[in-house]
């Protein structure tokens, strides 16, 4: 692969995250460089710089840490296959191979640093209460299941393949749910999440982030094992479901 000219700065940069730098850049490197651990954390700096480590709990970067392999490793796939599109993350995945995106994935969903505590936000009453029955009771009038019904009980995800809900700023759910809309995410089909954003109003949105991100999560809450009961639509991404054409869909962690 051709790698283009780059600054002295860029390159010790690629070289600390170990994500985009080759073995051949390695050997190149100035002597006067900082010999690195080749250690995976070391080479997921790259990652921490906007996952944080110790979880700031910042507007439109999710927390990864903990959340089940088998969802990030979908998640990786997605951004590097172009179902989700964010330019940063697509770069950083575009050449990486399967094997590597699970070795990622396995590594942070086996973090479990503190949750930040729960962001102020300007949901009124009224919209914290919809919001609290949307997540636990769904909407059977307007076909929109339980948060619960797919997220667990407690929010916060069921191995291997769906994410926790906790922990999560409002802006960023936000985001995500405007994303399914705009078609800027998808999944693999049938797209549960997508069909369920096309069902809410834009106040319904606003009432489940202004509730979810006003929840405080347990330290250690982590994925449930299994899911409770079958789940309400068929999703895509988790593996095992079939698809209304009868393929089995999702990539298995």
């Amino acid at each position: 692969m051709h790698i283009p000219a780059i600054s002295r700065y860029c390159a010790t940069a690629m070289l600390a995250c170990g994500l985009a730098a080759t073995p051949a850049m390695a050997r190149s490197a100035p002597a006067a460089l900082k010999v690195l651990p080749d250690t995976l954390e070391q080479r997921l700096a790259a990652c921490t710089a906007c996952h944080a480590a110790k979880e700031r709990g910042d507007a439109y970067f999710p927390r990864i840490a903990g959340k089940p392999a088998g969802y990030l490793y979908n998640q990786l796939l997605n951004f590097r296959e172009g179902r989700r599109k964010y330019p940063m993350m697509t770069y950083m995945v575009d050449h990486l191979p399967d094997a590597y995106l699970r070795e990622i994935a396995q590594y942070f969903s086996e973090l479990h640093p503190p949750y930040p505590a729960p962001t102020s936000n300007a949901a009124t009453p009224a919209m914290l209460e919809r919001g609290r029955l949307l997540v636990l009771q769904g909407d059977t009038a307007a076909k929109v299941p339980a948060c619960v019904a797919c997220h667990g009980q407690q929010l916060t995800g069921v191995a291997p393949a769906i994410p926790g809900l906790v922990g999560l700023p409002r802006d960023y759910i936000n985001a995500q749910f405007g994303a399914w809309r705009n078609k800027v995410r998808r999944a693999h089909a049938p797209d549960c999440m997508a069909e369920i954003t096309s069902r809410m109003t834009d106040a319904d949105v606003a009432a489940v982030s202004g509730w979810l991100a006003s929840q405080p999560a347990d330290a250690a809450a982590r994925p449930a094992a299994a899911i409770a009961a079958p789940l309400p639509l068929q999703c895509g991404s988790v593996p095992g479901m079939e698809t209304r054409d009868g393929e089995t869909r999702g990539a298995k962690p």
